[in-house]
């Protein structure tokens, strides 16, 4: 073990939920929040989950979260943007692989959300991982294949098809941009 690692406190799930300010815990080091979501994130995810929330009352089991805790392990907590669950939480955060995550990129958070994140949820089993870039309007949507996020495409305008455990539904990219 390197010496730095010996003194570095590894923090964990119970560490976290005594903190104050808006964190996450990634395998027992603390990363602070951005600043609050600017104007064009609050405007992209609220239509993304707007959309979310009205496709999904036709599926009974499945729902859309906005920024809830997701407890993935004694050291990892993560906050995701938008996700969607089939199976109902047990207390107050999620502890189970969401179907699906939404994660509105912007410059102070793309390396946590394209590398980090995206290495986490591969690792946890979500079905399909959604990056979402409001300066750019395109959406790059990966889907979980043998274990492995699989690019299926890069969505401005387009429609996409999301199959889950009891239903499927149809996402439309071209009005979330504003």
């Amino acid at each position: 073990m390197s010496t730095l690692k010996k003194y570095i406190p590894h923090y964990t799930v119970e560490d976290y939920m005594r903190w104050e300010g808006d964190w996450e815990l990634i395998e027992g080091t603390p990363v602070a929040m951005s600043p609050s979501a600017g104007f064009l994130h609050q405007k992209v995810s609220g239509a993304a989950y707007t959309q979310l929330s009205t496709t999904l009352k036709r599926c009974k089991n499945c729902l859309s979260l906005y920024e809830i805790d997701w407890i993935v392990s004694d050291d990892t907590v993560v906050r995701p943007d938008i996700i969607v669950i089939c199976d109902e939480p047990e207390g107050d955060y999620i502890t189970k692989s969401p179907e699906i995550v939404f994660e509105i990129v912007s410059k102070q958070t793309a390396q946590k959300d394209e590398r980090i994140k995206y290495e986490i949820y591969e690792k946890e089993g979500v079905k399909y991982y959604v990056l979402v870039y409001p300066e750019l309007k395109v959406a790059k949507i990966f889907r979980l294949e043998s274990y492995r996020f699989v690019k299926l495409l890069d969505a401005s305008k387009e429609k996409i098809e999301f199959t889950l455990k009891d239903c499927s539904f149809i996402f439309d990219f071209s009005i979330i941009w504003p």
